[in-house]
């Protein structure tokens, strides 16, 4: 087992040290293929329980230990709790991993340290906000934050909601008959050709283009946008929307402030044989004249908390505080002011996320819409289960399938 620990510490110290992504880490590692699944989902499951487990260390400890030694005990303390392993295994391969470390003089304290934590029974925070923080490993400042918009209950049901499917789109052939015939479970979505797969394994189909993963709340902002000859999507990367929308709009102009990320559009593209979609590096935060009232339609897929997400994105915990959230409601808002102005008369402007916070969704329309003439916010009503919030529509991990988006459409009137 002492090869699966260090696997799951190797992955997960370039996350905790390097500041790296998750899915960069995995595959920037050399894993053992026979362990691989386990080791996954042990590196996400520690990253998502990461506040709960910080929390044991601080209550099990006077001092906290440094990073090595915490990451080994993370990995050992979800492995007892989630994975059901045994103790003393556990504890045999954590002492070991901390001598191949060089760190054998901490593997007394590891030892010492798993022997409590199996017997000690650690309260959780009396605290509510700080409870549900620490029960559900959510970040204390967005628990506030929901529960101001939502209430205790509601938002607990939020914050608890878990998402363990995949959502399939297929384009250029029958999904549910590709399903059947393959022996996939699945169910069918409100929306043509989408399917929620159980246990789908990526196959040489992908790469040919039959179908792509999108999550369900991306397909419903999608399926907000009407039909139009030119859309502007000025957030695009990695291109799962414009790809989408390309097959009802007959223009898609994409764009991404970084290069690598537009390389992302252009590899999605050309796996999907798509030749309407025309991509380049653009900061849409800096006005551009000639585009000026251009486009029949601009969507803005806006950089966000990815709080709605954490399920797929576990390391976004690590990073988020509600000053980051500050700056990107600044950036949020920048975005939308900017490219509001390519919108021609009578077109419409998207406004999307992928948060579950008022703060990056209904109070950037409301703040653009009191600083901004010529535009009108349209109602909608989404085919996926929402939350409908003056107009716009809400999808919150407990009711449209344990993802969290927002959209907003507005009219461009004058």
């Amino acid at each position: 087992m002492v090869n699966y620990f260090y696997d799951c510490y190797t992955i997960l110290n370039k996350v905790y040290s390097e500041k790296a992504f998750i899915k960069q880490a995995i595959s920037s590692t050399f894993i053992e293929e026979k362990n691989r699944p386990l080791i996954i989902k042990t590196c996400y499951g520690v990253l998502d329980k990461d506040i709960e487990l910080s929390y044991y260390l601080s209550k099990l400890v006077d001092k906290n230990p440094k990073l090595v030694i915490r990451t080994i005990l993370k990995i050992s303390m979800y492995a007892i709790k989630y994975l059901g392993k045994k103790e003393y295994a556990v504890t045999k391969n954590a002492v070991e991993l901390t001598k191949k470390l060089g760190k054998g003089g901490a593997s007394g304290f590891v030892n010492a340290f798993l022997r409590k934590f199996v017997k000690t029974e650690i309260q959780l925070p009396e605290d509510k906000y700080e409870y549900l923080s620490v029960k559900y490993s959510y970040p204390l400042f967005a628990v506030k934050s929901l529960c101001s918009s939502y209430g205790l209950e509601r938002a607990t049901s939020i914050i608890s909601a878990e998402n363990s499917t995949t959502c399939l789109s297929f384009y250029d052939c029958d999904g549910k008959k590709y399903l059947t015939d393959k022996g996939v479970e699945f169910i069918e979505t409100p929306f043509d050709n989408v399917f929620i797969a159980k246990n789908f394994v990526r196959n040489e189909d992908y790469d040919k283009g039959l179908y792509t993963f999108q999550a369900l709340g991306s397909v419903a902002i999608c399926d907000i946008v009407e039909p139009c000859d030119s859309l502007l999507d000025c957030c695009s990367a990695p291109g799962g929307k414009s790809i989408r929308l390309s097959y009802k709009c007959k223009k898609i102009t994409a764009w991404d402030v970084h290069e690598h990320r537009v390389n992302l559009i252009s590899e999605y593209k050309a796996r999907m044989k798509r030749d309407n979609v025309f991509e380049s590096v653009k900061d849409a935060k800096e006005y551009c004249e000639q585009f000026n009232q251009s486009f029949d339609a601009v969507l803005i897929d806006a950089p966000c908390s990815g709080l709605g997400v954490l399920n797929d994105n576990p390391d976004i915990k690590l990073n988020r505080t509600e000053k980051d959230v500050e700056n990107l409601n600044k950036e949020q808002l920048s975005i939308l002011k900017t490219v509001s102005n390519y919108v021609k008369i009578g077109g419409y402007l998207y406004y999307s996320t992928c948060s579950v916070l008022d703060s990056e969704n209904i109070e950037i329309i409301n703040k653009f819409m009191s600083d901004t003439i010529g535009f009108e916010v349209c109602e909608i009503d989404s085919k996926l289960r929402h939350e409908t919030i003056s107009k716009t529509n809400a999808f919150l991990p407990d009711i449209s399938g344990g993802l969290g988006f927002y959209v907003a459409k507005l009219k461009r009137v004058k």
